[in-house]
């Protein structure tokens, strides 16, 4: 952001410009007002007939009837919210209803035509009146009473487009309803038989009701489960402990208790233990080969393989495990029948275990499937209900949009019809626009003029294009404040020491200053031997150097002033010595330095440049040029040397090669950008070490800033601003 310090340059430097050229500003800015108010002084008198119209949000009708509200709303619809009365002046504005007012007066035009739409919208202006709803049209014609028709039948032309165009737009929009009510009906059955369809197939009444029971039967299931689970531990408990006390699992319990209930098996055991008895007592007896014997083992042997038979069948395998023991006793016979018992009772607490589980998976798989069925439901009941809001809404507006079908009603009415004017017009606008006119031909001309001059005006552009340490500004001591151009009278070279015949004036304190200046410059190292150059001649680096010198003897210090321009010298005529001997007889050693030097006041010494020679560069780049600095500067504190312009000649960058610094004096009004710049770079080339810039001749009126002021004597008084100035 541009912060108010930079404003305020940029108004100073508009200011200091008009300033300059306020002669060329009231030589263009004049002639062409004139010429521009000349249409306005040859035209004849205009009128201008006023209406007013005045609109409406809503239509007073519509919102007694509750129709057609929003068809007779004004507002905007563009997304920057414009006031939506512009949109109603453009309609007034259109070709059509403009057209119709042109046929219907037959207006013409200059010659006799009709006239021409163009001509027409140039007379007319419709415009909003703030901080209301009211447009006010007006008309401007050399005929009052004709700018009076105009605006009543254009105001009139409008309302009854304004009525035929809501009328239009209820039609439409009651078409549009006819056609979408039907199609709006078919979503919503649609919608219902995709809800029954789906409760059908997923056999649902209300999935959060059957959600509620599942969790409820789940829990009862898990809990019937569970003491399923007891009784099977406790059953199986009981079994383990019969079935060690029989020594026999339930299957064989079951076997042995069927044998010894069946007679048959009974029948063959007690006849297998008489032939066994009768076998034993036998063989007391006889010997084994006994035909006794022998026939009680083939009866055993049938009878055994009989019992084999009888209990294949009872217990359904070949090999029963069972022992010879087929008789039990009645507490063994309770506890086989306890056992089988318990065996019966465990593989029914065992399936009725297994149906539960499976009962309560298929809950808990059905329960996981009702979020996603819940899920599809709201969808399907959602569009059931989004259709069916449709439908009812299309159903209401259908039937507002036949009511309001037949209102016939807008939102505009006419405030006020148009008055015939019995005053003309001025045209203030012709003024302003002439006044523009010339403004704008007078900033061009002086923009043209001011690109095209390239001289450096102001000690702010010096320092800007240039880029050097700001050392000094001299003010001009002419109180013509005329930039010194051209040869000048001999007389006024005398009168530029102005520090020896004005010790006490405010360019006197200027000098010092910059001698000041170039001390804090030399604090670190040392400054001697001082070149003063500039980059066009008239720029007065002469008397800089005469001055600069005086101010530097003043405190006590010994100065050699030598006059460097052997091609223009004056610092002969500035302190009206003879120019018989100088620096050229002392380089070619036609002269010594005794005769050449002259004293001109205390501690300061004054070195003509002598004779002219043919070539000034070859003396100055001689070896007995170098010489002669290094034998005369040990002789002073100060050597100052008056170097010519550097459009003249390269002499200052060789005299640089010898010095401590260049100082490079600016004049503004004098010297332009192009040779500034190049004096610059030339310097820079040549690797002069340039202590600054000495801005001279400054005209206090030029500056944009208030270095000085004039007394009521003439004379010039530095203010503090120009203190603050140097000091930085």
């Amino acid at each position: 952001m541009e912060s108010p310090t930079e404003n305020i340059v940029t108004v100073n430097t508009y200011l200091q410009i008009l300033k300059r050229r306020w002669v060329f500003v009231i030589g263009i800015f004049f002639p062409v007002l004139l010429i521009s108010l000349l249409p306005l002084l040859l035209r004849q008198p205009n009128y201008v007939a006023e209406g007013k119209l005045l609109f409406q949000k809503t239509n007073i009708t519509s919102s007694l009837t509750g129709v057609e509200t929003e068809i007779n709303k004004l507002e905007s619809v563009s997304q920057d919210q414009s006031n939506p009365l512009n949109t109603e002046a453009e309609v007034i504005r259109s070709i059509p209803i403009a057209q119709k007012t042109i046929n219907r007066l037959n207006l013409k035009d200059d010659k006799g035509g009709l006239l021409k739409l163009q001509d027409f919208l140039k007379r007319l202006t419709v415009k909003n009146i703030d901080g209301t709803d009211i447009l006010l049209v007006s008309y401007q014609d050399t005929n009052p009473e004709i700018a009076t028709e105009v605006v009543n039948r254009l105001m009139g032309a409008y309302l009854e487009y304004n009525v035929s165009a809501h009328r239009n737009q209820t039609t439409a929009a009651r078409n549009f309803l006819e056609k979408q009510v039907p199609i709006a009906e078919l979503a919503v059955l649609k919608a219902e038989a995709n809800i029954a369809r789906f409760k059908e197939n997923y056999k649902s009444v209300s999935l959060s009701e059957e959600a509620s029971k599942a969790v409820e039967n789940i829990a009862d299931l898990q809990k019937q489960f569970s003491e399923a689970k007891s009784r099977i531990a406790d059953v199986d408990a009981q079994s383990k402990e019969i079935r060690e006390q029989l020594g026999m699992n339930s299957r064989q319990a079951m076997i042995r208790t069927s044998l010894s209930q069946i007679s048959g098996v009974q029948d063959i055991l007690k006849e297998i233990q008489q032939l066994e008895s009768q076998l034993t007592l036998r063989r007391t007896v006889v010997q084994d080969t006994h035909p006794q014997i022998l026939d009680l083992e083939d009866k055993l042997k049938s009878l055994n393989e009989l019992l084999q038979q009888r209990i294949k069948k009872v217990a359904g395998t070949n090999k029963p495990q069972l022992n010879q023991n087929f008789e039990l006793g009645e507490l063994q016979q309770q506890l086989s029948g306890k056992l089988v018992e318990l065996e019966s009772t465990r593989l029914g607490l065992e399936s009725q275990a297994a149906a539960l589980s499976n009962l309560q998976a298929n809950y808990k798989q059905r329960l996981s499937n009702l979020p996603r069925l819940e899920q599809q439901q709201r969808q399907l009941e959602r569009k059931a209900q989004a259709a069916q809001s449709t439908y009812s809404l299309l159903q209401q507006k259908l039937e507002e949009s036949r009511l309001a079908e037949n209102q016939n009603l807008g939102n505009a009415s006419m405030l006020s019809e148009a008055q015939v004017p019995q005053e003309s017009i001025s045209s203030p606008f012709m003024v302003v626009s002439a006044s523009l006119l010339a403004t704008l031909a007078t900033l061009v001309a002086i923009f043209i003029l001011e690109a095209t001059d390239k001289s450096i005006k102001t000690v702010d552009e010096a320092k800007e294009l240039l880029g050097l340490t700001l050392l000094g500004i001299i003010p001009s001591f002419s109180k013509s404040n005329k930039s010194i151009r051209g040869k000048e009278e001999p007389e006024l070279y005398s009168q530029r020491l102005v520090v020896c015949n004005a010790p006490r004036s405010p360019i006197s304190e200027a000098y010092r200053m910059l001698r000041a200046n170039l001390r804090f410059m030399s604090a670190d190292n040392e400054l001697k031997i001082i070149v003063i150059t500039s980059s066009v001649p008239t720029e007065g680096k002469s008397t800089v150097a005469a001055n600069l010198a005086v101010v530097m003897a003043q405190m006590e210090h010994k100065v050699l002033l030598i006059d460097g321009d052997l091609h223009c010298p004056v610092q002969h005529k500035i302190w009206e010595l003879t120019n018989n001997e100088g620096l050229s007889n002392l380089i070619v050693e036609q002269a010594t330095p005794r005769a050449a030097i002259k004293q001109v006041m205390n501690n300061l010494d004054v070195l003509t440049s002598g004779v002219v020679p043919p070539s000034p560069a070859s003396l100055l780049d001689s070896k007995r040029m170098a010489a002669l600095m290094q034998t005369l500067a040990p002789k002073y504190d100060f050597v100052i040397i008056d170097a010519p312009s550097l459009n003249v000649a390269a002499d200052a960058a060789i005299l640089g090669q010898m010095a401590d610094g260049v100082l490079f004096v600016v004049r503004p009004g004098v010297v332009d950008s192009v040779n500034a710049s190049f004096a610059k770079e030339l310097l820079e080339k040549s690797g002069q070490n340039v202590l600054g810039q000495v801005v001279n001749g400054v005209i206090p009126k030029n500056e944009p800033h208030s270095y000085y002021y004039f007394r009521e004597d003439g004379d010039l008084k530095v203010t503090q601003e120009f203190s603050r100035k140097l000091a930085k």
